[in-house]
Formats: C-alpha cells, sequence, structure tokens
C-alpha cells in the first residue's frame, strides 16, 4: 500500500486537536511544542520579545505554539533539535557540515509553525466577522507543497534532481554573539544570524536564487563576512525571490517504499524570464531595511540611483574584507 501523506492545505484544516505533521487525533491539549525551540528562547532571552504577525498584530516568541503529538515530538522533533542545537551552539564548522536537508527540515518546521499561527488567527477574525475566509489558490499550493515536504520528517520522502529550496551558510566575523531573525512568509524567505554564523533560506525556489546571486557567492566563497555584509546578502536574496516569479510544481509518486518528489520545469509554458527586473530602488528599501542597527539610510544607499552602496563589493566589484567595513560590528 502507497504511503499516505496529511494535506491539511487540501480542506484548510488548522485544528489545534491534531498533530501538525501527521494529523493524528491529539489526547490532551499539553500535546505541543514551541514554534521557537525552546533552548533557542533560552540562549538569547527570547520567550517574552515581542514578534510582528501578519496583520500588525504582535505575539511573543514564546506564545508561537504547534499542536504536535507526543509520539511525533519524542521520536522525530527533539532528536532534530537536539542536533540542531548542538551544531548550532558550537559555531561555523558544524553549522556548515549540517545536510542542506535537516537544515531544511529545521526551518521549515519553524516556518510553518509561523504560518500555522497566522492562519489560524486569520480564520478566527474573519469568523468574528460573519465573514469567510479567503486563501489565495497560489498560496494555498506553495503552502502545500511547504507541508508535504516537512513531512520528510516523518516520512520516507526522495527529492529526485535539484532540491525545491535554496540554502545557503556563511560564516560572520562578530566581536558579540549576535542573533537576528527574519522571514518573509509569502514568499517562504528566512534569515538566522548567531554565534559566528548566519544562514539564508528560501524554501520553494528550486535553487535558482543560488544560481541568480551565483557571482556573489563565488567572491564570498568561505570568506569570513562582517554582520553588516551578511545583511546585505540577505537583502539581495529576499529581494529576489520576491522577484521571482514562477509557481513551482512537483511531480508526486508514491509508491510502497517511498515517496518520490521531483521538481517540474520552471520555464514552462512561459518564455519570460524566471525573476522580474531588478530595480535598485526597491532594492535599496529592502537593504536599508536589514541596515537598520547601523542606521544607514535609504538616501545614502542611493546617493548614486545606479550603483547602490555596498559594503560587500567595492567599486571594483571585489569582495570587501571583513575586517575592512569601516561599521561598529
Amino acid at each position: 500500500m502507497a504511503i499516505d501523506l496529511y494535506k491539511p492545505f487540501e480542506r484548510l484544516s488548522f485544528s489545534k486537536q491534531n498533530c501538525f505533521l501527521s494529523g493524528e487525533k491529539l489526547q490532551h491539549q499539553e500535546e505541543e511544542i514551541s514554534v521557537f525551540p525552546l533552548w533557542l528562547m533560552k540562549e538569547y532571552e527570547l520567550h517574552d520579545k515581542q514578534f510582528k504577525l501578519l496583520d500588525e498584530s504582535m505575539s511573543t516568541y514564546g506564545h508561537m505554539m504547534l499542536p504536535c503529538s507526543t509520539r511525533i515530538n519524542k521520536e522525530i522533533i527533539d532528536p532534530l533539535e537536539q542536533e540542531i542545537k548542538t551544531a548550532f551552539l558550537s559555531g561555523y564548522n558544524a553549522v556548515n557540515g549540517l545536510s542542506d536537508l535537516k537544515l531544511f527540515q529545521w526551518i521549515g518546521k519553524m516556518v510553518y509553525g509561523i504560518l500555522f499561527n497566522e492562519i489560524r488567527i486569520g480564520i478566527m477574525q474573519q469568523k468574528a466577522k460573519g465573514e469567510e475566509f479567503i486563501f489565495s489558490q497560489s498560496l494555498v499550493h506553495k503552502f502545500g507543497n511547504l507541508h508535504l515536504m516537512l513531512q520528510s520528517l516523518s516520512n520516507p520522502l526522495v527529492f529526485e534532481g535539484n532540491h525545491p529550496w535554496s540554502i545557503q551558510v556563511f560564516k560572520i566575523e562578530s566581536k558579540q554573539d549576535l542573533f537576528n531573525y527574519r522571514d518573509e512568509i509569502n514568499t517562504l524567505s528566512y534569515s538566522l544570524a548567531m554565534k559566528d554564523f548566519g544562514i539564508i533560506a528560501c524554501l520553494q525556489d528550486n535553487g535558482t536564487n543560488a544560481i541568480y546571486h551565483k557571482e556573489v557567492l563565488t567572491k564570498i566563497h568561505k570568506n569570513p563576512l562582517h554582520p553588516a555584509q551578511f545583511e546585505e546578502i540577505c537583502a539581495r536574496f529576499f529581494y529576489s525571490n520576491y522577484l521571482f516569479n514562477r509557481l513551482p510544481e512537483y511531480t508526486i509518486m508514491p509508491t510502497d517504499e517511498a515517496i518520490y518528489v521531483e521538481a517540474m520545469p520552471l520555464r514552462g509554458m512561459s518564455h519570460k524570464p524566471l525573476f522580474d527586473n531588478w530595480q535598485n530602488k526597491t532594492y535599496a528599501q529592502v537593504l536599508e531595511n536589514f541596515w537598520k542597527p547601523w542606521g544607514i539610510l535609504l538616501f545614502e544607499i542611493l546617493k548614486d540611483p545606479e550603483n547602490p552602496i555596498s559594503h560587500l563589493l567595492d567599486g571594483n566589484g571585489n569582495l570587501v574584507a571583513a575586517e575592512k567595513v569601516d561599521l561598529p560590528s
């Protein structure tokens, strides 16, 4: 018998009475896990810090929960968290040694947890108004695929060909133990900087953002980055993922032994480029947001509208050494 997958997006079923990963009925209200790992919240005292939701309302990191069966938590989630915790607290070398799949699963679980909470809030708000909750079919498709791929945690999913994501790990040179987290749910973009490393993930682009930024990634290679340089490469990825104009499709083939997932060609029937045109002014607005810790304003970034300032590359397009970035670390 072919393996069966849980598909909450088919009926927009986001009850706290079902495990987020398996769909199995929960026995107790206490069967839940924190969206943001307990060890991470403890390390950076995040539990009571504010977290802004899509509707501009505020929650806290510690208040974001995800229904999860005791079995799934014990057998799957907790072992993953322990492996990630050990690597992340060790630093760049250990994190860089993790597989893309492990990073995708850990990041994907967190992003899905945020998404789960956002959807429940949206449903409750519309219900209070006596209105039906309307969900874009393109987002249903995208988020449904994310959840399907996340089930690689509990089912033998085999990703054939290119992985559905771009995940990059960078070494960061900083005098302090930094922590900076960002996500953009609609584009499934994610970044995290902590200790001496940074991670950027585009969770459903079939690797195209890494190809789009191949030139600068080649220049960075394994060189350490100043925190502002890392935030700059984050801004580039977040903006290019916004410009990415395809809705990836996947061939799903269940068998008795495994479920095979293969990305279909992105070009499809369209001759349009995969990315919309890069606009320096819009990119500069994104970059300004990422550079807030250094107080670098939009008018400074766009002194030359054709060449937004960069702390990553010099005027000749060469990588600027981290120690030569003239900003506080």
